[in-house]
């Protein structure tokens, strides 16, 4: 592997242990330079800031999570409308198992959300290409009707469902109620989404 990427990783990993066991907010770069047995300056040369270093960290956990929505995505052989309850389960049971191993994990999203807003933008679109798809999918396969852009359907589908993709909005609720929640939710979302000629042979 190419040095720099090495070191880069050595980095990340660094941080992220660090940061999980201390709080974002009680972490130096000092102190993560220190754990890779570097200076503090020399660390600089691959992260600008302690929150460039959240970000990075932030994208290689959502690395995971996106190849699972592209497999949903490739799944067509399945009926779209299960691939979309799936899709936004999945995506709140991973984020509730994060944060039940380690709160801290919350800090740093928070963090982002305040200081890099842009960043949960662009998180987002990049989930609607894997909703779009399926939505097309569903579509040509006359299980879904609608009478709107594919594109500005998934985006009214995250907005919806945004509950369940940001811990701030629980109060405190188990994965249990959330997962009742949310349930009740898609029922009504998915009958909207219901081409006719399946709900009239209901």
């Amino acid at each position: 592997m190419d040095e720099r990427l090495d070191t880069r990783d050595c980095i990340l990993k660094a941080a992220m242990d660090r940061i999980l066991h201390y709080g974002y907010g009680k972490t130096t770069m000092a102190e993560i330079a220190a754990d890779c047995s570097m200076s503090a300056g020399n660390i600089y040369r691959f992260f600008k800031s302690k929150l460039d270093i959240a970000e990075a960290m932030a994208r290689n956990i959502n690395a995971d999570v996106f190849q699972t929505f592209a497999e949903f995505a490739r799944d067509a052989k399945r009926p779209a409308l299960l691939r979309l309850r799936e899709f936004f389960m999945y995506r709140l049971e991973r984020t509730y198992g994060l944060l039940e191993k380690d709160a801290k994990v919350l800090e740093v999203a928070e963090v982002l959300g305040h200081e890099r807003p842009e960043f949960a933008n662009e998180e987002l679109a990049q989930e609607r290409i894997y909703l779009v798809q399926i939505i097309n999918q569903g579509v040509e396969k006359g299980e879904i009707e609608i009478n709107a852009d594919p594109a500005f359907v998934a985006e009214m589908l995250q907005t919806a469902l945004m509950k369940f993709g940001y811990p701030q909005l629980w109060s405190s609720l188990n994965l249990e109620k959330l997962k009742r929640e949310f349930n009740g939710v898609f029922d009504l979302l998915e009958r909207s989404l219901l081409a006719k000629a399946s709900q009239n042979s209901d």
